[in-house]
């Protein structure tokens, strides 16, 4: 009996909600285009944070140091320092270049300058030393690495240092400025989004206390009555997540055409990002985002607006 009585009461509070929504259709109309607004800040926020990330992982694989060894180093020497290297957890990923292929590398720089290549040809021995590109997880963890290498780790088996140089001294400030500029884009990136976040939701906010404010007549009518908190709080509900869910529909086709025509623009400008194949990507979790916000934002909008300036 319970049961029938609560599905009986949902369904009159579902039946209101959508009665609301299509009787005040200017109203509607208006509030689901503020929310298209809201909804299209949250499509925005996801998009700027994908940005952001691909721009901050851009700067992050362009830092590394590189270690040169002494052209006497063998490469089992070179190696076994590699090993090691490859055994601490703050290395993400070491590149061996032998002493041949650095050779090569730097002819092919210098294939210009028929000086330098004559002075190369003058040599008996290959005056170069082979290289290891070190990348870390992190650029903060650079100086552990480093530090690493001053210590006993880099003696051959016969007790002689084969590291001729560790550019990461020569290298530390730039490696701190991005350091220090990807710690403060994180920051400035949740800021934005919390921010963001808030403005969308006083949007909604006003947008729909403005649909409760219209029917305050038959709120003080219903209290009258008798009829509970609950009852004339759920039709306002339901119009609040029938706004978010009809402005979260509009507002995903129209990322369509409007992605794609920024597609190949922010591909160009953004090192190869393309938010329109992004968005095909991430459909899914794009859309899911955009309705369970929608819903969020129109639900808890209906039920601050009714219960603060209304007085319920």
């Amino acid at each position: 009996m319970i049961k029938e009585l609560l599905k009986t009461k949902l369904k009159r509070i579902i039946r209101a909600g959508l009665y609301n929504f299509w009787r005040n259709g200017t109203v509607s109309l208006a509030s689901v285009l503020v929310m298209m607004v809201t909804l299209t800040v949250v499509g925005f926020i996801s998009f700027s944070g994908a940005i952001l990330d691909t721009s901050l992982n851009e700067l992050r694989n362009k830092i590394d140091i590189n270690v040169t060894f002494v052209p006497s180093a063998t490469e089992e020497d070179v190696l076994n320092i590699k090993y090691s290297l490859e055994s601490l957890p703050e290395v993400s990923l070491i590149t061996y270049i032998s002493k041949e292929e650095a050779l090569t590398a730097f002819k092919d720089r210098h294939a210009n300058d028929q000086s330098i290549l004559a002075a190369l040809d003058e040599l008996d021995s290959n005056p170069l030393g082979a290289v290891l590109n070190i990348k870390a997880r992190d650029p903060s963890q650079y100086a552990s690495v480093a530090q690493f290498l001053e210590g006993d780790n880099t003696v051959s088996k016969s007790g002689i240092t084969i590291v001729s140089r560790v550019n990461y001294f020569q290298n530390k400030a730039a490696i701190d400025r991005l350091t220090a500029i990807i710690h403060s884009a994180d920051r400035l990136g949740l800021a934005l989004t919390i921010l963001l976040a808030i403005i969308s939701m006083l949007i909604a906010f006003n947008t729909i206390r403005l649909t409760i404010y219209i029917s305050k007549d038959e709120i003080s009518v219903m209290r009258l009555v008798g009829a509970s908190t609950s009852y004339i709080q759920g039709p306002f509900v339901v119009l609040g997540i029938i706004y978010g869910l009809v402005a979260g529909i509009i507002t995903l086709v129209l990322f369509l055409p409007m992605t794609y025509w920024l597609g190949t623009e922010t591909e160009n400008f953004l090192i190869g990002f393309n938010v329109f194949s992004y968005y095909l990507r991430h459909f899914v979790e794009i859309a899911l985002v955009i309705m369970i916000s929608g819903i969020l934002i129109g639900a808890l909008s209906s039920i601050l607006a009714i219960r603060k300036y209304l007085k319920v």
